[in-house]
């Protein structure tokens, strides 16, 4: 009996413990579930020439803040200003343009002290791999065998509106005006190119770079009359206005830059 009676002893303090350890288990992971449920998302509004760069930025920002988890929304800067004006949930906007954030500026659409300059780029002219057309500058686009050409839509899109004011500047605008196809975006403008679905087309030098090997070649840069830099910041109505701060400051950062740097853009 009293042997008995150890047994049972022993065997009820083995499942207790065992109940003991795995009570601790699911508290911890409880614990953790907690903390992931308890990530705050955030909507960034990013200009679509910083898609490859940003989405790195995303993968290392959220190493080092796993309490925020970052959403993006991709497309024409002017597209992403119209969205924000029109009240679309954003927390953060990065834009390819000075003149889109001016606009929200003037609204009192973002916050002032949250602004900053990033990056900067360049426009090339591209082709078709191979150049049959032989295209080694703007002025070689009047040529009456060229046919189409594609930029961004100036309304919408910076990389357009760079483009039309450097065309102009150089007195070909005119001319190579009722050759052009518009693009949402300059993602677009690179796809009909890789696709010889035109036969040149004005894109960011860091989307010339992202390009599909062999589908492209560059003819040439095209000099802007204004510089092209990119401007970040929190938006007013976010309503998570320190995780918008912390990322934006990330983007700033020596580390951000340097990821930008490695995909092209320059500080």
């Amino acid at each position: 009996m009293l042997y008995n009676r150890k047994l049972i002893l022993a065997i009820t303090a083995i499942l207790t413990i065992a109940l003991l350890a795995s009570g601790c288990t699911d508290t911890n992971e409880d614990t953790n579930a907690g903390e992931q449920a308890q990530a705050t998302t955030i909507t960034v509004s990013a200009a679509a020439s910083l898609t490859e760069a940003f989405n790195e930025i995303e993968e290392k920002f959220e190493e080092e803040n796993p309490d925020i988890d970052v959403n993006y929304n991709f497309a024409g800067s002017g597209t992403l200003r119209m969205q924000i004006e029109g009240g679309a949930p954003i927390d953060v906007f990065a834009s390819a343009s000075q003149n889109h954030m001016d606009l929200l500026s003037e609204q009192s659409l973002i916050v002032e002290d949250s602004r900053e300059d990033f990056a900067a780029n360049t426009v090339v002219l591209i082709t078709p791999a191979g150049n049959e057309l032989d295209i080694n500058g703007p002025e070689d686009l009047t040529s009456s065998e060229v046919g189409t050409i594609s930029i961004g839509n100036p309304e919408t899109a910076p990389v357009g509106r760079y483009t039309v004011e450097a065309l102009e500047a150089e007195g070909l605008w005119e001319e190579l005006e009722a050759k052009t196809l518009l693009a949402d975006d300059v993602k677009q403008v690179l796809v009909y190119v890789e696709r010889g679905e035109v036969d040149s087309g004005f894109v960011y030098s860091t989307d010339a770079a992202t390009s599909e090997q062999g589908t492209i070649d560059i003819a040439a840069t095209l000099p802007t009359v204004t510089p092209i830099s990119y401007p970040i910041a929190v938006t007013s109505a976010s309503e998570n206005k320190e995780e918008a701060q912390t990322f934006v400051d990330f983007v700033s950062s020596d580390q951000g830059r340097a990821i930008l740097e490695s995909y092209g853009f320059t500080a």
